[in-house]
C-alpha cells in the first residue's frame, strides 16, 4: 500500500483515479485550493499554486505524486486571459511540486505528470512517410505545443532530484464523469450526430480506465522513465467517433449533421482548433512495454462506458 498524493484530483481524471487507487487499497491525498473534508482512504490537504503554498505534511507522507493539475482546455473560448490561465496553471503548479520537493525532506519515488498530446500539432506536420506521431517528434509551433513545452519542462527537473519522472502526453479521454464524451452525448440524446468540418480528422483517444491502470502500472515499475503517449491502439476519425456513438445510444434513431468549420469557429472561437485538428498518435511505446489495453477500440470502449 502506498500514499499516493494528487494534484488536479478533483477533475474528470482526477475522480476516477482516486476511486481506482483507493480499490487497490492506497492511500489517496488530493490537494485542493479549497477546505475539503475526506472520508476513508481519501484525505484533502491545501496547496495554492498562484501563491506557492503547500500543505508540507502531506507532502512529507507521499510516495508518489500524480500531477493532472491545469485549467481546462476546451472549457472556455481562447481569449487572451483565459490562454494565460491556460499555462499558468500548468506551470505555476509543476514549479511549485519542483520547489517543495528541492527544499524539503520527503520519501517520494515517482512523480507522474499529465501533459497532452497538443504537443504534436496536426498531422500535417507529421514527418514524410511517418502514419504517426511518436514520443521523440519535435513539438508543434502553436498554442498548445508551445503550452505542453512549457508544461513538460516545469516538472523536468524533479530528475535533478533522483526521482523517477514519467510524462503522459495524453489523448481525448473518454469517461461518464465529464470531459468530451459527457459534452458529445448532449446532441446525440437528442437524436442529432454533429460531425465536425470534413469529419475526416483522426481523433486519438483513451478509455478512462485504461489511462487509471496505464498510471499505476508506470508508477509501480521502476524501469517506466520518460514520455509515453496515453492513447488507445486504433485512433479513429471524428465521424467515426460520432456515428459510433449515435448507432450505440439511438439504434438508426439519429440523424447526421455536419458542422461547417466556419461555424464552429463563429461558435467557440480558436478551440474550434482542437476539435478540426488531425492528431494520429502511437501507443507503440507503451504497448511494447507490456501494458495491455482493456479498450483497444472504439466499439469496446463505448459498449462499456455507454452500458454504465
Amino acid at each position: 500500500m502506498a500514499t499516493i498524493l494528487i494534484t488536479g484530483g478533483t477533475g474528470t481524471i482526477g475522480k476516477s483515479l482516486t476511486r481506482f487507487l483507493t480499490n487497490k487499497q492506497h492511500q489517496v491525498i488530493i490537494l485542493s485550493r479549497h477546505h475539503r473534508t475526506g472520508t476513508g482512504a481519501v484525505s484533502y490537504a491545501a496547496w495554492d499554486p498562484a501563491k506557492q503554498t503547500i500543505d508540507l505534511d502531506a507532502l512529507q507522507k507521499a510516495d508518489y505524486i500524480i500531477n493532472l493539475a491545469g485549467a481546462g482546455v476546451a472549457d472556455k473560448r481562447w481569449s487572451k486571459k483565459r490562454k494565460a490561465e491556460i499555462v499558468d496553471s500548468r506551470v505555476q503548479s509543476a514549479g511549485l511540486l519542483v520547489k517543495a520537493l528541492q527544499e524539503n525532506p520527503n520519501k517520494v519515488k515517482a512523480v507522474i505528470s499529465m501533459a497532452g498530446i497538443g504537443w504534436y500539432g496536426d498531422d500535417k506536420n507529421r514527418a514524410p512517410g511517418q502514419s504517426f506521431f511518436r514520443e521523440g517528434d519535435p513539438a508543434d509551433e502553436g498554442f498548445l505545443g508551445d503550452t505542453c513545452v512549457k508544461w513538460e519542462n516545469a516538472i523536468k527537473p524533479v530528475t535533478a532530484l533522483n526521482k523517477r519522472l514519467v510524462i503522459f502526453r495524453c489523448g481525448m479521454v473518454l469517461s461518464n464523469e465529464g470531459g468530451a464524451l459527457t459534452e458529445l452525448k448532449k446532441p446525440v440524446k437528442a437524436g442529432i450526430a454533429p460531425i465536425f468540418g470534413s469529419g475526416d480528422q483522426v481523433v486519438s483517444w483513451i478509455h478512462i480506465d485504461d489511462l487509471c491502470r496505464l498510471m499505476l502500472y508506470v508508477m509501480t515499475d521502476e524501469r517506466k522513465h520518460g514520455e509515453y503517449n496515453s492513447v488507445a491502439p486504433n485512433p479513429v476519425t471524428n465521424k467515426q467517433l460520432m456515428l459510433t456513438l449515435a448507432r450505440k445510444m439511438k439504434g438508426s434513431f439519429y440523424i447526421p449533421i455536419y458542422v461547417p468549420s466556419f461555424v464552429l469557429k463563429m461558435m467557440i472561437g480558436e478551440v474550434s482548433i482542437e476539435l478540426l485538428k488531425s492528431t494520429k498518435v502511437s501507443a507503440e511505446k507503451i504497448s511494447n512495454s507490456g501494458f495491455q489495453f482493456q479498450f483497444p477500440t472504439l466499439d469496446v470502449a463505448l459498449d462499456d462506458l455507454i452500458k454504465k
